[in-house]
């Protein structure tokens, strides 16, 4: 092993004992939405892009507005860009030691320490080997927890964020095949029997049909992190760990 990958690995390590101190004496660790970041900078730029193509459009001659209403275009996009990632929350994952939630800007999901099964990173074969995505995978114990607090709004746009995940089993490694597997039944039964419609028991069955394919239930882009996919594995594990032995 090198010298450079010592050092890593203790970084790593420094930043989970950290994180579990902070955890032990402050009861919640909050992790950085990375889907924030540079958010007003964008909106700056686009403003500043907008002034400029103002400028432009006034002063320069017709057979260059054409730029100009490129430049003008591009600074809306920009400024629109911006906006959706100031109105995402600060913090995407709240850790207790109770439970972890997450936050989005469509609402939140929360799991006690005691439903989830299982923590990781999900592998996808290409080829002849296998190779880390860019997620983290949560596999759970039993639905109903989390069906009983997620909005039908965040439900439906997990659904869609997972799209090119289920096609990851059906040999489309661009994730943007078509695929009869994507409709997903609008009815779902827990094992309390309490019967679920709508997003939210479609929701349910994706999560177990994405399961047959990754071996999780729920994932975590590693843009939605303050951290590396695997720090953000080890802090989870060693949460829970710490939640069962209290």
């Amino acid at each position: 092993m090198s010298a450079d990958t010592c050092r890593v690995d203790l970084g790593s390590a420094y930043v989970l004992i950290v994180d579990v101190v902070v955890a032990l004496v402050m009861e919640i660790i909050q992790i950085r939405a990375g889907a924030k970041r540079n958010g007003f900078s964008l909106c700056l730029f686009g403003i500043a892009g907008l002034f400029l193509s103002a400028l432009w459009l006034m002063w320069l001659p017709d057979w260059l507005k054409l730029a100009g209403i490129f430049l003008t275009s591009a600074s809306l996009v920009t400024i629109l860009i911006g906006w959706l990632k100031v109105r995402e929350p600060v913090f995407s994952f709240e850790l207790t030691r109770k439970e972890l939630k997450y936050l989005h800007r469509f609402g939140s999901w929360r799991l006690e320490w005691s439903n989830i099964q299982r923590v990781g990173i999900p592998r996808v074969r290409r080829g002849l080997t296998h190779q880390d995505m860019e997620l983290v995978g949560i596999r759970l114990k039993d639905y109903e927890p989390l069906l009983a607090v997620i909005s039908p709004r965040l439900a439906s746009n997990i659904l869609m964020q997972q799209r090119p995940l289920l096609l990851q089993g059906e040999d489309c490694q661009t994730g943007q095949c078509y695929s009869e597997t994507l409709l997903e039944k609008d009815r779902f039964k827990g094992a309390s029997g309490k019967e679920y419609r709508g997003i939210v028991a479609m929701f349910a069955n994706r999560m177990i049909r994405i399961r047959e394919v990754l071996g999780y239930d729920l994932f975590v882009f590693a843009s939605e992190l303050d951290r590396s996919q695997e720090e953000f594995v080890a802090l989870l594990n060693a949460c829970q760990q710490q939640a069962v032995n209290q």
